[in-house]
């Protein structure tokens, strides 16, 4: 039996933030391919409360949502560290990812479900408005979040910003403009080639499909 297993679904964002992290960190674990439509009496098991994916699966005792996961991740394993030492980065870290959760994620959610041009019109207003926050403020002249090393921050930001581009494309909003967001454009670009990033990243084709799938199906029952 693994000693790590990680229950999911490669198409989503909350999963691949666990799977570049493990891929970071050398961890080796099994994946457990989850279908939603039909959960498994594991996946009820280890997350009774929320009944979601990731779960990640540490010698028989489970682990759920997925910056939490990281967070268990990094004090499990500190090779390769995703945090620094310094208290203030680390707290500065924090409130970052705390952003990405509580703005840009429900910003995401709101653009996907928008049906009305004006409801579209908001969501993407709101999710400019937070990408011109990071802009201003998140990276700092620096290579990523963490500094000259990717860190928990750059994982969370880089999930929901290759989330947002498909979404983007399956709803026809263009949001993610280089030129009016250089610094942010230059770091996604650099996230994503490093190896265990690029190695591990969604197939944008078949994500695509699944999620243009899923609105039509919001749409229809709305």
């Amino acid at each position: 039996m693994a000693e790590v297993k990680l229950h999911g679904r490669l198409l989503s964002p909350f999963v691949c933030r666990v799977i570049w992290a493990l891929k970071l960190k050398g961890v080796p674990y099994e994946f457990v391919a989850e279908d939603l439509s039909n959960k498994s009496d594991l996946l009820l098991k280890y997350n009774p409360v929320h009944k979601k994916i990731p779960v990640l699966v540490h010698g028989g005792k489970p682990v759920c949502e997925s910056m939490i996961i990281l967070e268990y991740i990094e004090e499990t394993w500190p090779q390769n560290p995703l945090m620094t030492n310094n208290p203030y980065d680390r707290a500065l870290a924090r409130f970052w990812i705390k952003f990405a959760e509580d703005k840009l994620v429900v910003a995401i959610l709101k653009l996907f479900r928008s049906i009305t041009g004006q409801e579209l019109e908001n969501a993407k207003k709101e999710i400019l408005e937070i990408l011109q926050t990071l802009e201003e403020h998140g990276l700092r002249e620096r290579n990523f979040f963490n500094g000259d090393n990717i860190g928990l921050v750059d994982i969370a930001f880089g999930s929901m910003l290759y989330w947002m581009q498909v979404i983007g494309d399956v709803v026809g909003v263009k949001l993610f403009d280089s030129h009016k967001f250089r610094s942010l454009h230059t770091w996604f670009e650099n996230f994503k080639q490093v190896p265990e990033i690029e190695e591990n990243f969604p197939n944008r084709h078949d994500h695509l499909v699944y999620l243009k799938h899923r609105r039509e199906q919001w749409v229809a029952s709305d």
